[in-house]
Parts: C-alpha cells; structure tokens; sequence
C-alpha cells in the first residue's frame, strides 16, 4: 500500500469544508485521543499541515513558525487539557468535532497570508463522561483543500 499523500504539497482549493464527515470525525478522535493519552503527537494527523503552512504564510521562515510556536503551542494546550481533566479521562468517550458556526473564507492579504482558506472559530470537542456530554473549545479551524485542520486549540498566541 503507498504511503498517505501529504495534502499540503498540493494546492489550496476554494472548496469549504463540510462541517459533517469522516475526516472531521476522524481528525476530532486523534486530538480527543491525544488529549486522553497526554500525547500530543497523536493529533498532528489533526493539526494543520506544516506544507501547507509553508505555501500560506507570507512571512519569513514559515516552517519555523509552525513548529515553534503553532506546534509548541497545541502541545502545551494538549498537556494542559489532559491534566485538567485528570483521573476521569479513563471514563471519558468521544462524541464529535463541531465545526463552529459562521464560516467564513479568509482572503489573500488578511492575516499575513499568500492564500486564502476556510476559517471558523469557536469549534467544540464534544465528549461524554456519566451520561453527560461536555466540550473542550477548539478557537480555529482552518481548511486545506476542503478539509478542516485544527491551527489554535486555545487562544492564539
């Protein structure tokens, strides 16, 4: 079987993502695992891809900005998740990722960026404990290629 193709080497579409798929399903299960686990690495299949950051950014060194401060920052924001859930997480079950409400495209220009992409805020990790479902706030979704990746879990800095 060939290795997984990696998104980010090919070109931004104008396609929005669903708010509703597999994808969104599957990316939202890896950052509820990785959260569960406190392994931040679980999630990276979640995280927005590094390439694609790469063609993005209208800034000088745009890897190094993903990993340094993008990517330093969802994994502080993972270890922090986890330990505020503590013991309970062995309990915990994984329900969705909602997309957040009010979509919208984000034009070259804006936010520093060469392209432009699909971006929500205010996106739900929802979760069950005892019967009762509870979210985790996931700040920004942005799209590659029609598809959501997680870029802020909480804030942005």
């Amino acid at each position: 079987m060939a290795p997984p193709i990696d998104p980010g080497i090919l070109p931004q579409t104008k396609d929005k993502p669903e708010s509703e798929s597999d994808a969104v399903r599957a990316r939202g299960e890896a950052l509820f695992e990785a959260i569960l686990n406190d392994d931040p690495d679980r999630a990276l299949p979640a995280f927005f891809p590094k390439t694609a950051y790469e063609q993005v950014k209208a800034i000088t060194n745009p890897a190094s900005d993903w990993k340094w401060r993008l990517v330093a920052n969802f994994k502080r924001d993972i270890h922090a998740i986890h330990f505020k859930l503590g013991r309970k997480s062995t309990a915990l079950r994984f329900v969705s990722l909602d997309v957040g409400p009010g979509a919208r495209w984000v034009d070259p220009g804006e936010e520093g960026n060469k392209l432009g992409y699909w971006r929500a805020y205010g996106s739900k990790l929802r979760y069950a404990v005892d019967g009762q479902e509870k979210t985790i706030d996931v700040t920004s979704l942005i799209s590659w290629r029609g598809e959501w990746y997680v870029v802020h879990l909480t804030g942005f800095t």
